[in-house]
């Protein structure tokens, strides 16, 4: 992968889980061993990834993760220099590599460096909080229940309801990746945390996945929403703002293409990918 990109730094986080570490300490030795120097950003999410490398002008980015899949899978997110995952094809690129290719060792002059990023959520933090109207915001004083299961955005998520003036609550703030359930946030998954939101009298329940860039609601009555009814809540609050074109992939719900329709905008589907997606919005 490093062989791909251009010159500067590679910015390496992980989602929380126990070989997380270890992981992050092999791909670091790997990538200096060849003369790349990393910057170590520990625990966050994957969106937070993309933030970092458009930060520090990366040359790409590292997120050691499993996404929602179980605590004993690991692996790598990719993401190029414009802080997005890279596409199918430079992936297929990369894996032909990794197959055919020798690392490129260098000498004891050449090896590079590793610093540690003093404070990875704060540019994260600023950019969502220059999105919405914090003062209305604050004024509602929401009572809010967290569902961040021992996964990486339990600290960004704490922090971001604090700056928004909510009375919260966080359920596995903690980033050790010893989840309290089976951490893809689907119903069946959350039947334990769907009646801690009715039970502290929460306005609303969040429930993310162990690398944070999935989001499913709870309402205020204990009910699951889910990650398509999130998406499509998302979706016209955003087309109320401004109207243009919306992209799916071709495993999301309708709800999408009937909110491009009700707004009178175009409408495409891509494949299952964020990749995929991705590049179809810059097509479009």
């Amino acid at each position: 992968f490093a062989a791909t990109l251009g010159e500067g730094p590679i910015v390496t986080t992980r989602d929380g889980r126990a070989t997380g570490v270890m992981l992050a300490e092999a791909i670091h030795a790997g990538l200096t061993a060849i003369g790349r120097d990393t910057i170590d950003a520990d625990v966050c999410a994957t969106p937070t990834t993309g933030v970092l490398v458009r930060r520090y002008h990366a040359a790409g980015g590292i997120q050691i993760s499993a996404s929602h899949n179980p605590a004993e899978y690991n692996g790598m997110k990719l993401f190029g220099p414009q802080g997005y995952v890279i596409s199918a094809a430079e992936g297929a690129a990369v894996i032909d590599a990794y197959r055919t290719q020798s690392p490129a060792w260098v000498g004891h002059a050449a090896v590079g460096t590793l610093d540690a990023c003093a404070d990875p959520l704060e540019r994260h933090l600023e950019l969502v909080l220059g999105l919405v109207d914090v003062a209305r915001i604050r004024a509602r004083r929401f009572r809010v229940l967290l569902d961040a299961n021992h996964g990486a955005g339990g600290e960004l998520g704490t922090s971001l309801l604090e700056a928004l003036g909510c009375e919260f609550e966080v359920l596995g703030e903690e980033a050790d990746g010893q989840f309290a359930h089976t951490p893809e946030p689907t119903t069946e998954n959350l039947v334990s945390v769907l009646p801690a939101v009715s039970r502290m009298g929460a306005d609303i329940g969040f429930c993310q996945d162990p690398d944070a860039d999935r989001l499913a609601v709870i309402d205020a009555d204990g009910r699951y929403l889910g990650e398509e009814y999130t998406l499509a809540m998302c979706v016209d609050h955003r087309l109320r703002q401004e109207a243009g074109p919306i992209v799916t992939n071709c495993s999301t719900s309708r709800m999408s293409e009937d909110l491009a329709q009700k707004y009178d905008v175009p409408f495409f589907r891509s494949a299952v990918g964020e990749a995929n997606v991705v590049a179809l919005m810059q097509r479009e």
